[in-house]
């Protein structure tokens, strides 16, 4: 199928030494790609930024392939199908799947999961009824296992992730403890999302704030974050607490990573600490989204969106998650959507 017209794309341009920046990308424009067999090109509508791309960053290979030098930036997106050699999807559907940092991607049909308008937001599918939903529900039912009355504690509460954990603990009927930067973020994560209480991790004392918000100490934490806030939290831990590794944001700048805590209190108090990545979970995604589409819908379970416009924003944005900047899931708006 012909198409005509150029994109844009984000390429690397050089490695970050420390916080990433605009001068470490480029962008490159080419002409938009054929769909050959089987392959679907869309328009990029929305395009999510993740704190796990700074990874992507990183010469060492992590649990996924790094990004080269002069290749496109890796991110997932929400798309219009403007040709498609593949029975399964036409020109006008909206699909979720694609990834780049680019205007226009040519992917396999197989990778791609058509969406409907008039439901939810579309931007919705790449935060609450995406990744970063379906990766607190794993996190939180496969690992913590919160029990009635039990306290789970989450970091990075107000973030895509942590504000879905929290309310998914709350559901299960634990006493949920947010840990955010800013009174501002406390406060939604109270008021909105309506967990028990909401620690600054900015305070001049985490450690006895968090003792004042979980006076029967911590049965559960969901990990966002690291660094202070993981070692004012693991003081705290019960026995048989649940841990659920899910991301370290504070070090994901360092080039050399910090000396961990010593574990040896995990021994002593039976904890189980155990690391995922969603990704190795394709089932739960179906799950999550079939389950959480009516919730968002309905408005019982709340979300929050951190808007950039424009592709060329997107370095930005992405130094902005990991420092905090954000209030939400972030998101880059890269074109309207006409339909």
């Amino acid at each position: 199928m012909s198409n005509s017209g150029s994109r844009r794309s984000v390429v690397l341009k050089r490695r970050p030494r420390g916080e990433p920046s605009a001068a470490d990308f480029e962008i490159r424009e080419d002409a938009i790609p054929q769909a050959g067999a089987g392959e679907v090109v869309t328009r990029t509508l929305w395009l999510s930024i993740d704190p796990y791309m700074r990874g992507r960053l990183r010469e060492e290979q992590t649990y996924a392939v790094a990004i080269q030098i002069g290749e496109v930036m890796t991110g997932e997106s929400v798309g219009e199908v403007v040709a498609s050699s593949h029975p399964g999807f036409a020109a006008g559907d909206i699909v979720v799947g694609s990834r780049g940092w680019q205007t226009h991607s040519v992917t396999l049909g197989g990778q791609l999961v058509k969406i409907s308008r008039g439901g939810a937001p579309l931007s919705a599918y790449l935060g609450v009824l995406g990744m970063p939903g379906a990766t607190a529900y794993a996190g939180v039912t496969e690992i913590c296992k919160p029990k009635p009355g039990e306290t789970f504690v989450v970091a990075a509460a107000s973030g895509a992730v942590g504000s879905v954990a929290g309310q998914i603990a709350k559901r299960a009927g634990a006493r949920v403890v947010g840990i955010a930067g800013g009174s501002e973020k406390c406060l939604w994560a109270q008021d909105s999302l309506g967990f028990d209480d909401c620690v600054d991790h900015r305070s001049m004392d985490l450690g006895r704030e968090l003792r004042a918000a979980c006076p029967n100490g911590i049965d559960c934490y969901f990990e966002n974050v690291g660094g202070a806030v993981q070692a004012a939290v693991f003081e705290q831990l019960n026995a048989f607490a649940r841990v659920a590794m899910c991301g370290m944001v504070s070090q994901y700048n360092e080039h050399t990573m910090p000396p961990g805590p010593n574990l040896g209190f995990v021994v002593g108090k039976r904890i189980l600490i155990q690391g995922f990545i969603v990704s190795d979970r394709p089932a739960r995604m179906t799950e999550w989204r079939a389950m959480a589409e009516t919730l968002v819908a309905d408005g019982s379970l709340v979300h929050r969106e951190d808007i950039i416009d424009g592709l060329e924003n997107a370095p930005d944005a992405l130094t902005g998650i990991l420092s905090g900047r954000n209030f939400g899931k972030l998101l880059v708006r890269v074109a309207a959507d006409h339909g």
